[in-house]
């Protein structure tokens, strides 16, 4: 059953057939000819700037069989090993015009054309160009992912207004495309495997029913039966009672019934669209990172009206500035708490980028704005008094956030408490806004623990003392300390339901102060004559 209008989506696929090859020649591989005929020639990486054409090292021997050939007239062929031989799995455009195809041996290629040229595969460079492609379809939907190993699909569903339809949407992308080299093959339909059946078979908008039964992409042995059966398109199929198809084929009818649009797969999206976004697009590219900055800030403002009615505060803002050459400069900033006031984000981000040690190039200018809030939290609002009073933890929250967009998310920590009653366990260092809070110490009562705690407690020397007492007398560090007051003990078992052996030994916490004032934390390691014949002794914090 076809879904109802308010539910239907459309699809626009990429098929890439050419992607090895747009891979190599655009900013991954650079080639180097051999010595000879036969030789196998030698890929480097390299940075090969030229987005529509690739050039050729001149060799010191020569071609056999005269000088090298120019740039766009060598025959290039991608290669893998298969079954225990060298196969061609990819072809340039003049290597298919030669007659090659894929599945012939290298042997058999270099039998036909001698003089050509043999890569082979990067299938490594081939992810990132189709990563890149993706990370670039951003500025049409955030429904966007790839298909691997050489496609890619967008969900366009309300996306196409801005362009005047969805031809003219496909047009503008086809357009960015070929400008950075890339060959590609588009189409659309109402569902995923339509949009792609068309773009790998058929044209952009053609008829479902006059493609060839491979655009059902089933197993060769199954196209194969299919078409000793006289059922060469899509038409021949779908008039047929699905049933008998699947009793058949299996799998078969549901991908007919998904290509012919009467089921839908929603499409997982290489990146989750955040819960808040705003676009800027510009008719003309423009040159200048303030100018993107500029525009960033306006963003910045629709998003807090938006938070504003939503009660909600931002905690993660994603910044990406489109170039028209492809590139997807991006830049982030997370706060300690909630925020929706455009100024402290703006003034965050501009530290971020005063930070970066390989400034945003603008290259040939930026033509879209994207910023995603990709993390809230409920912010209500709040009513101010009449005094001017400002909240006591808001500069140092502006201040974390601030050296944390400097120096990096990584390089500031807040200690958290942890569920464990192991002074050791009990805390823990985690990115600024991630700290619950502390329990607030009794009123009037002396700090229970220390604020400097020993990692790994320093062993001490009690020369005096009872076996289930305090020390008396201790040593540490070669400083021999007479304790003048004393409170404990704490008794602190181990956990042993975290010990594989089930085991552990106890621990009694004294506080104790020397005759000079200085306080100490110490603790005897096991009980005497039950869990050690002579317990050791630790000193596990200084108090102030």
């Amino acid at each position: 059953m076809t879904p109802p209008p308010s539910e239907s989506r459309r699809y626009l696929a990429l098929s890439l057939p050419m992607l090895a090859h747009d891979a190599w020649r655009g900013d991954f591989l650079k080639l180097l000819p051999g010595t000879g005929r036969g030789t196998s020639r030698r890929l480097v990486e390299g940075a090969h700037h030229e987005r529509c054409a690739h050039q050729i090292a001149p060799s010191t021997t020569g071609y056999a069989g005269g000088p090298p050939p120019r740039a766009g007239e060598e025959v290039v062929v991608f290669t893998d090993r298969q079954a225990n031989a060298v196969r061609l799995t990819a072809l340039s455009p003049r290597a298919a015009a030669q007659g090659l195809a894929t599945g012939l041996t290298l042997a058999d290629a270099r039998a036909r054309i001698p003089d050509l040229v043999a890569i082979a595969r990067d299938h490594g460079a081939e992810a990132r160009l189709l990563a890149r492609i993706v990370a670039g379809l951003a500025r049409y939907t955030p429904m966007a992912a790839a298909e691997p190993p050489d496609g890619a699909i967008l969900d366009i569903s309300g996306c196409a207004h801005p362009y005047g339809g969805e031809r003219e949407l496909a047009d503008d992308l086809a357009a960015r495309l070929a400008e950075g080299g890339v060959t590609a093959r588009l189409g659309l339909g109402d569902t995923r495997e339509a949009a792609r059946a068309r773009a790998r078979f058929g044209t952009i908008a053609g008829d479902l029913l006059a493609l060839p039964v491979e655009a059902l992409e089933a197993e060769p042995g199954t196209t194969l039966a299919l078409r000793r059966a006289g059922l060469k398109r899509i038409g021949d199929l779908a008039c047929r009672p699905r049933a008998m198809l699947a009793a058949r084929f299996g799998v078969l009818a549901l991908r007919l019934t998904r290509l012919l649009g009467e089921e839908d797969r929603r499409i997982t999206p290489a990146r989750t669209p955040p819960p808040i976004f705003a676009l800027r697009r510009f008719a003309e590219p423009i040159g200048r990172v303030e100018d993107a900055l500029a525009c960033l800030e306006d963003l910045l403002g629709q998003t807090a009206i938006i938070l504003r009615e939503r009660h909600q505060g931002g905690r993660r803002f994603t910044a990406r500035l489109f170039r028209s050459d492809g590139a997807v400069p991006m830049v982030a900033v997370e706060t300690g708490r909630p925020v929706r006031e455009a100024g402290i984000v703006m003034r965050l981000f501009r530290e971020r980028l005063d930070a970066l040690a390989d400034p945003i190039d603008p290259g040939f200018g930026f033509d879209c704005v994207r910023l995603d809030v990709s993390a809230t939290e409920p912010l209500a609002p709040a009513q101010g008094a009449l005094e001017a009073t400002r909240d006591a933890a808001e500069p140092l929250a502006h201040l974390i956030d601030r050296l944390a967009a400097r120096l990096g998310p990584g390089s500031i920590r807040c200690a958290v408490p942890l569920d464990s009653h192991l002074p050791e366990c009990a805390t823990a260092l985690v990115p600024p806004g991630r700290e619950t809070g502390w329990p607030p110490p009794p009123a009037h009562d002396p700090p229970a623990r220390p604020l400097r705690l020993l990692d790994p407690p320093a062993r001490i020397d009690v020369t005096y003392g009872l076996p289930e007492g305090p020390p008396r007398c201790f040593v540490w560090r070669g400083e021999t300390h007479d304790v003048a007051r004393w409170e404990g003990p704490e008794r602190i078992a181990a956990e042993w339901w975290r010990r594989r052996d089930r085991g552990g030994l106890t621990r009694d916490y004294y506080r104790v102060e020397d005759a000079r004032g200085h306080r100490f934390w110490l603790f005897r390691h096991g009980l005497a004559a039950r869990e050690k014949p002579r317990p050791d002794w630790y000193l596990h914090g200084l108090f102030a």
